[in-house]
């Protein structure tokens, strides 16, 4: 994991396959290479389960993710999400993702004002 800064939440990712300015600005602004972002086996598995998801798009996707590190859901992973769906008015595919990043001590991005402060970091712009 060396060189890897910041996990992005499935929505970032979704941004920046749609050109979408918030997260275009957001990778901007931490001035970051794809080389240096990890996502969650739980943000593969969002962008790749859409019901419908044409064969165009999903080689893009499969593109993106070649160039990312896709960090698996573990025990401790699954311990510090549990620990989020407790405290937290959250999502379990949100919990997993915020967990992922705490458990591998990268800043998460995300455009979500709640996940945002779920992990006390700054969302997106």
């Amino acid at each position: 994991m060396s060189g890897t800064k910041c996990l992005l939440d499935t929505n970032v990712v979704i941004g920046l396959l749609k050109q979408r300015t918030a997260a275009v600005e957001l990778i901007e602004a931490h001035k970051l290479d794809l080389n240096q972002v990890a996502i969650s086996q739980i943000t593969r598995m969002e962008l790749l389960g859409f019901p419908g998801l044409p064969k165009l798009e999903e080689q893009r996707i499969q593109a993106f993710l070649q160039s990312c590190l896709v960090l698996p859901i573990d025990e401790a992973v699954e311990q510090r999400a549990i620990q989020l769906r407790r405290s937290g008015n959250c999502k379990l595919p949100d919990a997993i993702i915020a967990a992922t990043a705490h458990v591998h001590q990268l800043i998460l991005l995300t455009l979500d004002e709640r996940l945002s402060k779920l992990v006390g970091q700054q969302s997106g712009p």
